[in-house]
């Protein structure tokens, strides 16, 4: 799961670069896309890592802050972009970020903005550029160090 998250993120940076270069060209039309931020993506951001060495190897732990922790097993609404973790049409499981998938994660200039896992409570949902918005209870990832995100919403539902 971690090498797909990181081959994506690899690949949203080229693109990105690709991107950064056509915004040279303002002619060409490109659109700006305002990242979907409310409080409850504002308390995800707020998530870091406690680094630690075991032999040779650091470890990064996540650590969430009150604000975020106050969040765990409540219901959220969040508006964002569908990344993709599969190929495929549609999809029960995603990541959903601030920024569209077509976006370099990379620009700006806090780096890479948060995302979460989405797993649908039914069905799934068609790929789309466009927002989405959904609703479901957060939870932490117990084992991130095992794959999957830190942070997730199961149980949700599409809002239209």
């Amino acid at each position: 799961m971690k090498n797909k998250i990181l081959i994506f993120i690899i690949a949203l940076f080229t693109i990105g670069q690709a991107k950064a270069q056509i915004g040279q060209f303002p002619e060409m039309d490109v659109p700006d896309h305002t990242p979907m931020m409310n409080s409850t993506w504002e308390a995800i951001d707020k998530m870091m890592y406690k680094v630690t060495v075991e032999g040779n190897k650091k470890v990064y732990t996540p650590t969430y802050p009150p604000v975020l922790k106050a969040l765990e097993n409540k219901e959220v609404e969040l508006p964002g972009y569908l990344v993709p973790l599969n190929s495929g049409r549609t999809h029960s499981t995603f990541m959903l970020s601030v920024l569209p998938v077509m976006q370099c994660m990379f620009c700006g200039s806090n780096g890479i903005p948060p995302m979460v896992e989405i797993f649908m409570k039914n069905g799934s949902i068609k790929f789309t550029e466009e927002p989405i918005k959904v609703k479901g209870k957060m939870k932490f990832n117990p084992e991130p160090l095992k794959g999957n995100a830190e942070i997730q919403i199961i149980d949700a539902v599409l809002i239209k």
